[in-house]
């Protein structure tokens, strides 16, 4: 038989227990969030014909895409991110209410040069707003993903905003009106805070004059509260674009005032954000305490992608937070402690007489929703406590002779080294009480 190198992909990774218990945990509690708010899950294909993908995300983006022929001939892409999946359902089912909120947790696939936290596989989690312009519905997708970070414990952030129309406003103001242009230069101030000013400065050069590339870093660098960035905006520009971009933002602070997120939101106008269908107020946002890891939660208004798909103007708006951007600092902070196994309870096999007991003890503590493994196998008790602290299981159990024959069990709180012994109906008692937490147990005897 021939032995086959056992190996993966580049770019790729396994998840492995001790990494996916903490970051699934992460995900459930995000998912919970966006459900408090009112947003719905949504799947969508991993695999999408490529007409629906190509010319969505310019022209880096295409380049990026998984695109292949399949066994039937047909041409298709694996997704490269989650909104334009979302904006070809709505324009598919008829039946979706005119507002539409929905979320979504899933993989996504890019063709990218892998590198530290970066990788050609990775999962988003995104919450979208389908079908209304208001400000209000962009201050919800910003609350809600805020709601989700403090949520996971990270109180100091920053989100960051701005609007691409205001941003296109300015530019039209210092002398560039050629909208394909526009976009280009925005790519290249999207890239800010990746290679720094002076690379910027160099990209931009060909692109427009060199007052004007001085007048936009004078704005980019303008400090103040959003209200007075946007009046000296208003002062600077008075074309169409940047009054429709300081009203919107006007709009959005208000929002974002009447919701207590003053402190943890601000206008940047060198937002920019890369993919081209972005059409209004973009976000990005930083962790205070570790700047270096990037933007870990981003997103923005596209009120003209689903009308590709359907023929008329539906607005839209949405928040994705970089789940493994995210995962990677809050692991670094200490906010997500990494367990290789979920089993809080280890219950031992004292030797085979005692294993039909056992059984039946395990399945006690799962009722009372403890979550419960048996070790396979009558080996030493030394043993079966290594492989516990091994796992870090937090809790042994021990049912011998003496636990059966007095309906007891003995229990150990591996940290503390302290035991216990407590009679099975003492036990229930308590875990209806306290909940499913055996630490119940052990705060008695403290």
């Amino acid at each position: 038989m021939t032995r086959i190198k056992p190996r993966i992909l580049k770019g790729f990774r396994d998840g492995l227990p001790e990494t996916m218990i903490p970051r699934e945990r992460m995900l459930r509690t995000i998912a919970e969030v966006f459900e408090l708010h009112g947003f719905s899950p949504l799947a969508t294909p991993a695999i999408e014909y490529s007409e629906i993908l190509l010319g969505k995300y310019g022209e880096e983006g295409t380049k990026l895409l998984y695109r292949f022929e399949d066994n039937g001939g047909r041409d298709v892409c694996l997704r490269y991110d989650l909104t334009v999946p979302l904006a070809r359902v709505v324009a598919q089912y008829a039946q979706l209410p005119r507002i539409f909120k929905r979320y979504q947790i899933a993989p996504v696939w890019r063709a990218e040069n892998p590198g530290k936290g970066r990788f050609r596989e990775f999962v988003q989690c995104d919450a979208d707003i389908v079908g209304t312009a208001e400000a209000i519905a962009d201050a919800a997708c910003i609350e809600v993903g805020a709601a989700a970070l403090k949520k996971l414990g990270v109180e100091r952030f920053v989100i960051r905003i701005n609007h691409r129309a205001l941003l296109g406003g300015i530019l039209k103001e210092v002398g560039v009106g050629d909208p394909d242009r526009m976009v280009e230069i925005m790519r290249v101030i999207d890239k800010l805070e990746k290679i720094g000013e002076g690379k910027v400065r160099e990209l931009l050069a060909p692109l427009m004059p060199a007052s004007g590339i001085d007048r936009i870093f004078e704005l980019f660098t303008r400090q103040g509260t959003p209200q007075e960035i946007l009046e000296e905006v208003g002062r600077f520009s008075g074309n169409r674009e940047t009054r429709e971009g300081v009203a919107t933002l006007e709009a959005l602070f208000s929002h974002l005032t009447a919701m207590e997120l003053c402190e943890v939101t601000t206008l940047d106008l060198s937002i920019a954000r890369g993919l081209d269908y972005y059409s209004g107020a973009v976000f990005e946002t930083t962790l205070l305490d570790r700047p270096d890891f990037g933007s870990v939660m981003s997103g923005g208004r596209y009120d003209d992608l689903i009308g590709i798909f359907c023929g008329r103007k539906i607005p839209a708006v949405g928040i994705s937070i970089g789940v493994d951007r995210l995962f990677a600092a809050l692991s670094d902070l200490g906010l997500l402690p990494r367990r290789p196994s979920v089993t809080e309870l280890l219950v031992t096999c004292f030797d085979a007489d005692r294993l039909p007991a056992t059984i039946e003890y395990a399945a006690l503590f799962r009722r009372l929703g403890v979550r419960t493994e048996i070790y396979p196998g009558a080996e030493k008790l030394a043993k079966q406590f290594k492989y516990a602290n091994k796992q870090r299981i937090p809790y042994v159990a021990v049912v011998g002779p003496e636990e059966v024959a007095e309906n007891s069990i003995r229990i150990k709180e591996m940290e503390s080294g302290q035991e216990r012994s407590i009679a099975l109906e003492t036990l229930k008692q308590t875990l209806k009480e306290a909940g499913p937490t055996l630490a119940a147990l052990f705060a008695e005897t403290t």
